[in-house]
This record gives structure tokens, C-alpha cells and sequence, in this order.
């Protein structure tokens, strides 16, 4: 199929489907798939961030915390006492290693130490943590996938986990979302392939897909798209998109889709161009266009999370910097410059007190919600042709986090 080896320097690199021509593929999104590679993914080193104009010199990474933008009508965290169980230090427990390239995303089991990774290599990998065995060079424990989900044809960008962890939801270069029933947590993974794991596909893009989203009010599934659309879903249906918003001509491409934590009926797109909007779904039309974009220009938004507890979309962009909106008057509640290389992903942990970044730096950065502080900074992965962290998660009910990168590894924290 023209691919290199697994295992050549040179990246894997697929051939994209019906890239349109008059939507320019963002950075840090689905455009490392070239295929011809180039001096790194943007044609120039990341190095060229670590010279910030604010200082006029280097900005070390204890100086980032100060660089922030503070705003007078900034919201307050309400913080329970959960706070003081997310007084810790998280430290690396798990490296998961199976995927031949790049981990674009991942998602955890919600009431099991499992999750499900997504891979430019075209498969999906579902992790048992409880599972473990010695590894062969040293008296560390290691983990091994206990289910390959295998059907897109090219990279899988995105996945999202449905109701109770019964199913999740992929999708790809290949156009196509699929619905996967979730395997026992406890079967053997040398058994055979199991082809009724897959359990529906649901048609409708005409271009790569790169973001998921799920919300169990409604058993609804939102998906944005390179063509320039974001739909939403019922997965359990035979008639399965309920509707499409096209704002490619107002907006430009669709680079990340969450649903409204404190209402479910809404949801929440980022854009290439640095826009974000809140959508109805219900009436199937656009609320209020979020003042997302910097003063200095448009600034890609390359992932969007909803507060958990609070009407707040919190955005990581491309110029380094993370941002927080409210949603009831689109204003900026609050901007820092967070990561010395583009903010790539976000995570907010399930209670609301903390918020977990990851950048193209190397770096996953924990931050206090309620003071907008950096309480802990982790090197996680190597970078790989310019590229480091493309996904990170919170459990949803146990202490886990967990970070994808651009070295086909997995990493677990405790």
C-alpha cells in the first residue's frame, strides 16, 4: 500500500481522504499526515516559541505561571473537599506500548482502571490496568492490551466513551464514525476476533473526523469535521444524524466539539480560525459566538472542555495560551500563557478543581481551576518530528490521569 515500514525513521504517513483544497488543514490536527514528509510539522522548530516578546528574552518555565492575563469578572470556583484528595503529587505508574504511531486520543472506562487509546495506525486498543505482568528488563509492571478494535481504514483521531462504558465511538481520516461494543474488561486478548464488537457505522462526512463528543442526558454524540461541519447523532438509531450545522463559510473548519457540562442541550465548537460558538441542539441553530480570539489575532483552537460545574468553555490554542469563556456573556473570564509550545489538549477532572494541560513542550501542566495556578509540571513524552502530546484525561471516579503522545505511547499517573 506505498506505507514505509513500521519501523523506518521516516513517519507513517496515510493518504488522506477528500482533503478539500479551500479548507487548509490547521496545524497540530490531522495535517502531520502528509504524505511527504517535511521539516517538521509546521516547516520550522518549535524553538522559535521559546523567545517570547512579553520579556524580550527567555521565558523559563517558573516564569509561565506569572505571564497571565487576569480579568475583574473572573468567576469563582465553588470547591468542595474534594480539593484536598488532589493534594498529591501524580507520578507515572503505567507506559502503554503497543501502537505503531502517534496515540491521537484516549478516554477512560468510567468505573473501571481502564481505558480505550486511538492511533494513526489505524486501530483502537483497549487497556485493562488491573491486568499486569512482569516486564522483561526490569521488576517494573507492565500492561498489555486486552482487545484490538480494528476496522477504520487510516488513522483514528478521535474517541469518545457512551453511557456506562457499554460502548464508545471512533473516528477518522476514513470519513466514517463506528460504534464499538465495549469487550469484557477481563477477557483473554489472545482470543479471536470478535466481529460483532463493532456494532454500527455511522455515515454522513466527507472528510477526516476529529473530534467526538458524548452526552448520556440524551444519548447524543456530537462530531466535528475537516469538511466543515459538526453534526450531532443518536448512535442507537438507524437514522442516526439528527443534524448538521455547517459553518465552514462563517468559521472555517471545526477543530473540537464538547457538550455544555451545566446544560446538556448545549454544545460547545472550536474553529480553526480561533472562534468558538455555543450551539443549540435541540433547535439545531447557533446561541452566542464566543470572544475566544486573542486581541493580537486569530490563534487556532486546537482542543475545547467544558467546566464541569460552572457555564465555562475553557479553550487551548495554538499560540501557547489557554482560555476561559463564559458562556452566558461570551466574554473572557480569564487568559494565561500556559506551555512554551502550542496548548494541544485539554482536561478538567471531574469535580471542577483542577484543569490538565498538554503542549507540543513535552509537558502536562496541572492547574488549580479556582487561582489559575500550576501546582504540578510533568516531561511525559519525547517529542517526534515536532510533535509530543496529543490527548490527555481525567478518570472519571478513580485518582488516574493519563496522557497520548506523538511517541506511540501511553502514560498512566497515579
Amino acid at each position: 500500500d506505498g506505507r514505509p515500514g513500521l519501523f523506518c525513521s521516516v513517519p507513517l504517513r496515510f493518504p488522506l481522504p477528500l482533503l478539500s483544497p479551500e479548507y487548509p488543514l490547521p496545524t497540530h490536527r490531522p495535517d502531520q499526515l502528509f504524505p511527504f514528509p517535511i521539516a517538521g510539522s509546521l516547516g520550522f522548530s518549535s524553538d522559535v516559541f521559546i523567545m517570547d516578546t512579553i520579556g524580550g528574552g527567555e521565558v523559563s518555565l517558573g516564569d509561565l505561571a506569572d505571564l497571565t492575563v487576569t480579568n475583574d469578572n473572573e468567576l469563582s470556583c465553588d470547591l468542595s473537599d474534594s480539593k484536598d484528595s488532589f493534594k498529591k503529587t501524580w507520578n507515572p505508574k503505567f507506559t502503554l506500548r503497543s501502537h505503531y504511531d502517534g496515540i491521537r486520543a484516549l478516554v477512560f472506562h468510567h468505573t473501571e482502571s481502564a481505558l480505550i487509546t486511538a492511533s494513526e495506525d489505524g486501530t483502537l486498543k483497549l487497556w485493562n490496568l488491573q491486568k499486569t505482568v512482569a516486564a522483561k528488563k526490569n521488576a517494573a509492571l507492565d500492561v498489555e492490551p486486552v482487545y484490538a478494535f480494528r476496522a477504520h481504514r487510516g488513522p483514528v483521531l478521535s474517541v469518545a466513551m457512551g453511557c456506562n462504558s457499554e460502548y464508545c465511538y471512533s473516528g477518522g481520516t476514513d470519513m466514517r464514525i463506528r460504534c464499538w461494543r465495549v469487550p469484557d474488561l477481563g477477557m483473554d486478548p489472545y482470543d479471536g476476533y470478535d466481529a460483532g464488537v463493532l456494532s454500527n457505522v455511522l455515515d454522513g462526512h466527507t472528510d477526516a473526523v476529529w473530534g467526538l463528543a458524548f452526552s448520556p442526558s440524551k444519548n447524543r454524540l456530537a462530531s466535528c469535521s475537516a469538511d466543515g461541519t459538526v453534526r450531532i447523532w443518536d448512535p442507537s438509531s438507524s437514522t442516526s444524524c439528527l443534524s448538521t450545522y455547517s459553518a465552514g463559510s462563517e468559521h472555517g473548519i471545526p477543530t473540537s466539539v464538547t457538550f455544555a457540562s451545566t446544560d446538556p442541550a448545549h454544545a460547545v465548537a472550536a474553529f480553526q480560525s480561533g472562534n468558538t460558538v455555543l450551539y443549540d441542539v435541540e433547535a439545531t441553530c447557533p446561541i452566542l459566538t464566543l470572544d475566544s480570539r486573542p486581541a493580537s489575532g486569530a490563534s487556532q483552537i486546537n482542543q475545547v472542555v467544558s467546566h464541569p460545574t460552572q457555564p465555562v468553555t475553557i479553550t487551548a490554542h495554538e499560540d501557547r495560551g489557554i482560555r476561559f469563556l463564559d458562556n452566558r456573556t461570551g466574554k473572557v473570564v480569564h487568559s494565561m500563557v500556559a506551555h512554551l509550545d502550542a496548548v494541544t489538549c485539554l482536561a478538567a477532572d471531574p469535580n471542577g478543581v483542577f484543569l490538565m494541560s498538554g503542549s507540543h513542550d513535552c509537558s502536562l501542566r496541572l492547574w488549580n481551576l479556582d487561582n489559575k495556578t500550576c501546582m504540578q509540571e510533568i516531561t511525559a513524552h519525547r517529542k517526534k518530528h515536532e510533535e509530543a502530546i496529543h490527548d490527555v484525561a481525567f478518570h472519571p471516579s478513580k485518582a488516574l490521569i493519563a496522557s497520548a503522545g506523538a511517541d506511540a505511547l501511553a502514560k498512566v499517573f497515579i
